[in-house]
């Protein structure tokens, strides 16, 4: 018997899919695969699925962290990628938090929120 894993994932919603899988491929993650209403994105080995399935109250309290090596990096991509003009979206600065952790925000068309951080 062995209770080793091999992945976690979460699913995220979408109001609009084929809007959310473009919102996703602009700031950097590779859709590798879909059907079933089901996209299977990822950037490097950080995945999560993206479901055609929306309900409003879930997907605006509905959160998702990337810890990343170099955060600044990551808020320049995002904020280059277009997602403010293209899809609405605001983009925080970069704050150093009291937990040790250098991060921003973001929201994706259907309202869930990204904290992309970095230790410091």
């Amino acid at each position: 018997m062995s209770l080793k894993t091999v992945e976690i994932k979460t699913f995220v919603p979408a109001k609009d899919f084929a809007l959310s899988q473009r919102f996703y491929q602009d700031i950097g993650f590779e859709k590798r695969s879909e059907g079933g209403g089901v996209a299977y994105f990822c950037v490097e080995h950080c995945a999560f699925l993206l479901q055609d399935f929306y309900v409003k109250e879930y997907a605006e309290n509905f959160m998702m962290h990337l810890q990343v090596e170099d955060v600044a990096a990551w808020h320049e991509k995002i904020t280059q990628s277009g997602i403010t003009e293209n899809y609405g979206s605001k983009i925080s600065p970069l704050v150093d938090q009291e937990w040790r952790m250098r991060d921003f925000v973001f929201s994706d068309p259907s309202g869930v929120l990204w904290r992309i951080g970095q230790n410091i």
